[in-house]
């Protein structure tokens, strides 16, 4: 990490380059579509609302004329969208420099995707398995090609209940948001396990944003309400670890960025250490071929 702080000013021209951003239309993902706009790089917004996409591409179009933006539908809580916007990318686009897997909810009251899943679980984690899977052809032939997935502070309070992954037994809204953020972060260091194994050279990481307000809180009184303006950041900090991750030439794989301030909650990106349960190998294996089955989602290196 370089001894400045790392900024949107430090993000280098990206005209060339093809990325997706999954919810891209509020919160940080919105935030990393806007400074990559700035930056010229060929933008799809992935969104499951397209008339809030179409809003957040005129809020980007009125600081970027010159933005190359492309809003696609994209719900992860349907499999069946997921595996269409795939299909339709590759049919407009031949190269995927970088995916990030921001898209998620937090803490919601329980309920289950079309595909009959833990909708936390589903949405955080298994949709982005099956997109990244879907897309990986395109990510393995294009060179320095990143896959950036999103993760929370909360993955250090989380477990896999493999016996019970879709709640069906017990369902408590905070557990099951903390183990669909420990699954982003066994996913994306189990992706560059197998990424290095094949000898391809796309990277995998994670990143978090500290604590951001976003309306991620809106199903929590406690910290949508009381403490995000205490001590939130704002969504442009909050997106910093997100465009590093994207964008820095020091990332080689198997990284995780947050920000450098206490407890990791705020500041300016750097690499961090992530919880102990993220680096178990048995874990992240047995994860991956569990997410194989349950998405029906087979990667092919």
């Amino acid at each position: 990490m370089p001894k400045e702080k790392w900024a949107t000013a430090n993000i280098p021209d990206m005209q060339g380059k093809t990325i997706i951003i999954t919810g891209a239309n509020s919160g940080i993902g919105y935030e990393a579509a806007r400074a990559l706009a700035a930056k010229r790089a060929t933008l799809i917004m992935a969104c499951r609302s397209l008339d809030k996409g179409h809003q957040a591409i005129q809020q980007i179009l009125a600081e970027s004329p010159e933005a190359d933006l492309k809003l696609m539908t994209l719900n992860l809580a349907d499999l069946s969208s997921v595996r269409q916007f795939a299909q339709n990318f590759r049919s407009n686009y031949d190269k995927l420099d970088v995916l990030v897997n921001n898209a998620g909810v937090m803490a919601i009251p329980y309920q289950k995707t079309i595909d009959g899943f833990e909708m936390q679980f589903g949405v955080n984690h298994l949709g982005h398995f099956a997109l990244t899977g879907l897309l990986l052809d395109l990510l393995l032939k294009t060179e320095g090609s990143r896959v950036v997935t999103i993760s929370s502070y909360a993955h250090r309070y989380g477990w896999i209940n493999f016996n019970d992954l879709n709640g069906e037994r017990f369902h408590y809204r905070w557990i099951a948001y903390c183990q669909s953020k420990l699954a982003n972060l066994l996913f994306a260091y189990e992706l560059q396990r197998r990424l290095s194994q094949s000898g391809a050279k796309t990277v995998s990481l994670g990143a978090h944003p500290g604590y951001t307000e976003t309306n991620l809180q809106q199903h929590s009184w406690f910290y949508g309400q009381l403490l995000n303006p205490l001590i939130a950041q704002s969504q442009e900090m909050g997106a910093l670890p997100t465009l590093y991750a994207a964008t820095a030439d020091d990332i080689v794989g198997d990284e995780y960025i947050g920000p450098d301030g206490f407890l990791g909650q705020r500041g300016y990106p750097h690499k961090i250490n992530s919880g102990r349960l993220t680096r178990n190998k048995n874990l992240g294996k047995r994860l991956w071929e569990v997410s194989e089955e349950m998405t029906g989602v087979k990667y092919d290196f």
